[in-house]
């Protein structure tokens, strides 16, 4: 196993994956809603996607220097947002995050970054935190709590409670980074008026608004989260979608900002930054959703799966909680008001996460953190398959 996300995932060795279904070394089908955690959009090995990165393998992997598909690639990234004036790819969103913040200081000369509770950015030492007695602390045995120093961490969703810390400290802030929907945790949307707040708290003192659609960028929709809330940040990082199951991510934003890395003012290096393949995925990705948009389909999709599962729950008498947007939900059980980290924790998330490794039991790959996503490739037979999977083994979990 190399990532330890899969610790808490199915004892499962997969062999194939193809549309909206996985099939494991011994045969067993499933009907998947994890996605890859999130990647596949359009669903697993789309036609289009692999033979724009099959013809740019036979011209090249890697060249150390510039091609032309990746000149392409960054205006399609700047049209398809509609926000951003420059863009610089890397491989993860864990890399571009780091980007972003060495850039911020740079533009500001400060050092402090403000961050929320239950927000992730990636699993390096300096932005890898959790939880521990009501602390945000160092997530990893080896991992220096001296490399969180700089960082504050504050519930997420509380205008309020940011706007006094800026007002504190204000000139000590580099940047403020958030995923602009909670999706890594609950599937959480932000507050009306929460973003537009903080765009302005941020502008009035300087600091550099960091979004990290790594991963609702372009799965929400073209323009991602930025356009969805009509709120644009002044860099934001994306990755998973952008490559629809290849790795690629981007850093993208103002050209005053961007420009600075442009010259080597500010390092971003990476030997396989904008590799051949990759800006071929990119490319198809995008023009895909430019000229043949998936949303449609994953909405309608999405908004009748989330209400058969509702209606199995209650037929069962046991209410499940499901909450979030058709392209990325989030399933569990509780009826608490659910805004931030703090009330999602009041929700019943264990009791869920042991139906979910019943579901899997029951051909229905899903996370145990209660993460659902559709893709483009889930059609009528998959939808009947789910639910159908989902009744057989919600009926076998209550009788254990």
């Amino acid at each position: 196993m190399h990532s330890n996300v899969r610790l808490d995932g199915p004892d499962v060795f997969l062999k194939r994956a193809d549309g909206a279904r996985l099939r494991s070394v011994d045969d067993v089908d499933y009907v998947d809603h994890l996605l890859g955690q999130g990647p596949a959009l359009f669903g697993h090995a789309p036609e289009f996607l692999t033979s724009a990165v099959d013809q740019a393998s036979r011209d090249a992997l890697i060249f150390g220097g510039q091609g032309e598909r990746e000149v392409y690639a960054a205006e399609l990234v700047c049209s398809v947002l509609d926000w951003p004036d420059m863009v610089r790819f890397g491989l993860t969103g864990t890399e571009v995050v780091q980007a972003a913040l060495r850039l911020a200081r740079a533009v500001t000369g400060r050092t402090r970054v403000i961050r929320f509770e239950g927000h992730y950015h990636g699993w390096l030492d300096n932005v890898l935190v959790a939880e521990r007695d009501g602390a945000w602390q160092a997530a990893s045995s080896g991992q220096l709590e001296s490399h969180l120093e700089d960082f504050r961490v504050l519930p997420w969703n509380d205008a309020e409670l940011l706007g006094e810390v800026i007002e504190r400290e204000g000139e000590q802030i580099a940047a403020v980074i958030m995923e602009p929907i909670m999706i890594n945790s609950g599937v959480i949307e932000p507050a009306p008026g929460y973003l537009e707040r903080v765009r302005r708290m941020c502008s009035r003192h300087g600091i550099v608004l960091i979004f990290d659609e790594v991963i609702s960028g372009f799965r929400v929709g073209p323009g991602g989260a930025a356009r969805r809330y009509g709120v644009t940040p002044d860099l934001a990082v994306y990755g998973k979608a952008l490559g629809g199951g290849y790795p690629v991510s981007a850093l993208v934003g103002r050209e005053d900002l961007m420009s600075r890395i442009g010259i080597g003012d500010v390092n971003h290096a990476g030997t396989f930054n904008a590799w051949a393949p990759g800006m071929a995925a990119v490319i198809a990705a995008l023009e895909h959703v430019r000229d043949d948009p998936p949303y449609p389909s994953i909405i309608a999709h999405g908004t009748k799966l989330m209400d058969g599962i509702r209606e199995i729950g209650e037929s069962f008498g046991e209410p499940l909680r499901v909450e979030g947007m058709p392209m990325a939900f989030h399933v569990s059980f509780g009826d608490a008001e659910v805004t931030d980290y703090r009330s999602l924790q009041e929700l019943d998330l264990q009791r869920y996460a042991s139906l979910a490794s019943v579901l899997v039991e029951h051909g229905i790959w899903v996370a145990r953190r209660g993460i659902w996503f559709v893709s483009e490739a889930h059609g009528p037979a998959e939808l009947d398959d789910a639910l159908t999977r989902f009744k057989t083994g919600f009926k076998d979990w209550l009788g254990r």
